[in-house]
């Protein structure tokens, strides 16, 4: 028996089933018969019903089919942040049988075209404010058609729309779209597990990004994984799950656009994140049950006022991933909200969840916690060989929610893979004896200081503790004497600390090769949409 399994609830099975749906409409449909007249998604105090979705998306995929000419297997890229929009149009793309490239609406010209050229996309669904930079590019890549997402779509309190750039040629309004769609039938389309239903691109730390290939059977698997892992957790129907982390990552698309909408609970979008004083103001009318985000985004909640007063007597589950969530943000967290930061850990290449760490009462060990249902880990060496329990290696994972491949780099897909047939994740981690797994950093941010490893990971949660300091973030740079050596880039709420004072505070706990041997203050560390910590840039 694998070492985690003594971990899970009593309650919680090992396996679960996840053939029991040919495709996620089935699921959607499942859900729409259920919670007919429920709430599904809100944003700005408008509400969809669980049927408004059906109805609108039916529309949505007929325009698709019948305008648009969407045939199955046909990419059709999303470009838009948390607006009740995205969930029809996503439903909308999935009915028509078509694969749904999800794209980061804050792209620059360069990455948007890298992409929609690779997706091959001819169709785009994008929210006006990112049309220049579409409209730079269009003439390079292969769309045809652009339908236009407006701020105020389906919400209807006349919030403010931009005007559509008059350069682009064959633009739509969405709207317009929905209606013309309604007096259109929409013609079934077969769709079996092994279709693709998303190209999900990963973030491109290592260069130009690569679409992850997610079919409908991957997906699906990981909502019934999650469905069964979590049981003890939710109720049917009755959950309240803020979505603040963008749709189009792939945490906030599985688990809280799919995997919630599928157990009938209420959805609460925030369309601007970064406006934590607005979204203080949400969370203060929403009776929240689950809350799901990164690092970055509990830290910054936790600095915003007005925060620490709001009630959280009906939050009962925060699910924290995308990065390493620091011990001194999930410690203050609690103090504050009064319900443990619980980690998770997956990919875009694993549809994400791998990991969770909730549901072990008996005892609470921090870290990612133990592998979902029907999902092996393997912690292996540089030559793939398996590590004993309590050694370091690159995570290496096999489960239902593994990717098809990487979308047309069949040589980047076998490099992704062991000869066995696990998906090497890039990530170092170990499994304690007490059978919980760890994340000790990207295997690619590692610092070797005069042969040893140094994880920035490990120096940022220690900065994390240090009063004063808002967030840090850590490289490595050439050192003459020891290859390289540890720099910190520290945000500061106190004006008086020093760079010595950082120094002396990580010499108190860190091992002398860890300490940073330069400390630069910054205004602002570079972030990706979803609140990772941008290292290369500072590099």
């Amino acid at each position: 028996m694998k070492p985690w399994l003594t971990n899970y609830p009593k309650n919680i099975n090992h396996r679960v089933d996840t053939t029991q749906y040919n495709s996620l409409t089935e699921m959607l449909t499942e859900a729409v018969d259920t919670y007919k007249n429920n709430v599904a998604y809100q944003n700005f105090g408008a509400e969809l019903s669980f049927s408004d979705v059906e109805k609108l998306s039916r529309n949505f995929a007929a325009y698709l089919q019948h305008q648009a000419n969407i045939k199955k297997g046909d990419r059709v890229a999303l470009m838009t942040p948390n607006t009740l929009c995205f969930p029809v149009a996503m439903w909308g793309i999935l009915r028509a049988g078509a694969v749904q490239v999800n794209v980061n609406p804050l792209y620059t010209a360069r990455e948007l075209a890298h992409q929609l050229t690779d997706a091959d996309v001819e169709t785009i669904i994008i929210f006006s404010a990112a049309i220049p930079t579409l409209a730079k590019i269009i003439a390079e890549t292969s769309v045809k058609q652009v339908i236009v997402i407006n701020l105020d779509d389906l919400i209807n309190k006349g919030l403010p729309n931009p005007a559509i750039d008059e350069n682009l040629e064959n633009t739509v309004l969405f709207t317009d779209a929905l209606n013309q769609g309604e007096k259109l039938e929409l013609q079934p389309v077969d769709i079996s597990q092994q279709d693709l239903a998303f190209l999900q691109y990963t973030g491109g730390t290592t260069g130009l990004s690569k679409g992850a290939m997610l079919t409908h059977g991957n997906i699906i698997a990981n909502i019934l994984q999650y469905q069964e892992f979590a049981k003890n957790v939710f109720e049917y129907g009755k959950e309240v799950v803020i979505t603040a982390i963008p749709m189009y990552h792939i945490f906030a698309l599985t688990a809280n656009t799919l995997c919630y909408f599928y157990l009938g609970a209420k959805n609460i979008l925030v369309t601007n994140p970064r406006d934590m004083v607005a979204f203080v103001e949400v969370w203060r009318h929403a009776n929240a049950t689950v809350f799901t985000g990164v690092n970055t985004l509990f830290n910054g909640l936790l600095h915003t006022p007005g925060f620490a007063e709001l009630d959280f007597s009906s939050l009962k589950l925060c699910i924290g991933g995308g990065a390493a969530v620091q011990q001194a943000v999930a410690d203050k967290w609690q103090q504050v909200t009064g319900v443990r930061l619980n980690e998770g850990y997956g990919l875009s290449e694993t549809s994400p969840i791998l990991t969770l760490n909730f549901g072990n009462e008996q005892e609470y060990v921090p870290g990612i916690g133990v592998p979902i249902p029907n999902t092996d880990i393997s912690i292996r060496d540089d030559d793939g060989n398996e590590l004993p329990q309590g050694e370091s290696g690159e995570l290496c994972a096999k489960g239902p929610q593994i990717m098809a491949g990487y979308w047309r780099a069949p040589e980047a897909t076998a490099n992704a893979m062991t000869k066995d047939g696990y998906f090497k994740t890039g990530d170092i981690a170990l499994l304690d004896n007490k059978g919980f797994f760890h994340i000790v950093d990207r295997k690619k941010d590692m610092i070797l200081v005069s042969g040893f490893n140094v994880y920035p990971n490990e120096i940022e949660a220690e900065i994390a503790k240090m009063p004063g300091i808002i967030e840090s973030a850590c490289i490595g740079v050439d050192d003459a004497k020891t290859g390289e050596a540890v720099k910190v880039f520290v945000v500061k709420k106190d004006p008086h600390i020093t760079a010595q004072d950082v120094i002396d505070f990580c010499a108190q706990n860190l091992t002398a090769y860890k300490i940073p041997k330069q400390v630069v203050f910054i205004d602002e560390i570079p972030k990706s949409s979803v609140g990772k910590l941008l290292r290369r840039e500072l590099r």
